[in-house]
């Protein structure tokens, strides 16, 4: 629409009759009323319409000095006329929005710095503050829209610990979030703990256990991830929060890994594979590589005592007098159902 200058209904009234009537003054080089009217029998009120239709689309213009006077012009000078204006506006427009793009543009390389910089330190957060982390911890637990992966190191927890979990796993589970946590095989011969398991499983929580896992680690709807601090020193280890997506993924794909080489708990179980031949089988696996019996239990997430006492029943059921010869000797007896030595 051009405001002043004619509008899209005034183009819309450029009729058959405007149309014929500016054949007529063209013919005779001016706008001659009285004779327009009487060749195509207007009446007064339509010549005017006439009139006004084709002065607003700039085909009648007053002659100079003589305003009363309209001439008929080229159809070509009526739209210059007419659209200039908007053209001009438009020109205007064009170099006021090459002008802001060029300017925002200009901030492209400091951007992409920026953003260089943020990624850099919000891909990476270690946190030595143990209150804050379990502060983050408590945020996202209760913020987490669909996935909770855990894995838990080092046998059975304690039962305070296990008392918090319980509360807030019930509770995010009732918002439809999955859970899926893998436990060392000896938390499955403490009490507190398959009493645990039986009431989050009930509720749907899904529980694995595992000889050997890797380090504590928290996963959050695959966006966050929380592994132990390393090189804590004489205070309490803190945490690093790792939020870059590819190492989120590869964090992610691990436990994985380790989900599918676990084993379901199942609470009813009468035979715990704490003391199974597979956790024997683990023991020797760790003994013939040379390990010492305080990196056996850590390993396998038990007490030294516990450790050690097992050693003694393997050692003392294999007749071995070392545990190299009580690797070879597992191996000649088959001890696991099907005759295979697990790797």
């Amino acid at each position: 629409m051009f405001a002043g200058e004619g509008s899209d209904s005034g183009f819309a009234e450029l009729d058959d009759v405007s149309a014929a009537a500016y054949g007529l003054a063209v013919e005779c080089g001016r706008f001659e009323r009285e004779r327009i009217a009487e060749q195509l029998s207007l009446t007064p009120e339509e010549i005017t319409r006439v009139e006004q239709v084709l002065s607003g689309v700039r085909l009648l213009q007053a002659m100079p000095g003589n305003p009363s006077e309209l001439t008929p012009v080229t159809p070509d000078v009526a739209a210059a006329s007419l659209v200039a204006p908007a053209e001009r506006h438009i020109r205007d427009l064009q170099q006021a929005v090459t002008d802001v793009r060029a300017k925002l543009l200009s901030l492209t390389p400091l951007y992409f710095e920026g953003r260089r910089v943020r990624n850099r330190l919000e891909a990476f957060d270690v946190i030595t503050d143990v209150s804050r982390i379990q502060s983050m911890l408590n945020h996202l637990t209760q913020s987490c829209q669909s996935e909770m992966l855990t894995v838990q190191p080092g046998g059975a927890r304690p039962a305070y610990a296990l008392a918090q979990a319980r509360e807030s796993a019930l509770t995010t589970l009732e918002r439809g979030v999955r859970i899926r946590t893998i436990y060392q095989h000896t938390a499955r011969n403490d009490l507190p703990t398959r009493s645990y398991v039986r009431e989050v499983s009930e509720q749907g929580a899904e529980i694995r256990t595992a000889d050997e896992v890797i380090d504590r680690l928290i996963i959050y709807d695959r966006e966050v991830a929380f592994l132990p601090e390393r090189s804590a020193g004489d205070r309490t280890p803190g945490a690093a929060i790792v939020r870059e997506p590819t190492l989120v993924a590869f964090l992610c794909s691990v436990f994985e890994y380790l989900w599918d080489g676990a084993s379901p708990y199942v609470v009813e179980s009468q035979r715990s594979p704490a003391s199974s031949d597979e956790l024997k089988w683990s023991i020797i696996r760790l003994m013939t590589k040379g390990y010492k019996d305080e990196m056996v239990a850590r390993r396998l997430g038990m007490s030294v005592r516990t450790c050690r006492r097992h050693i003694a029943e393997i050692t003392e059921e294999l007749e071995a007098t070392s545990r190299f010869q009580a690797g070879y000797n597992a191996a000649r007896q088959e001890m696991l159902a099907g005759g295979s030595v697990p790797s």
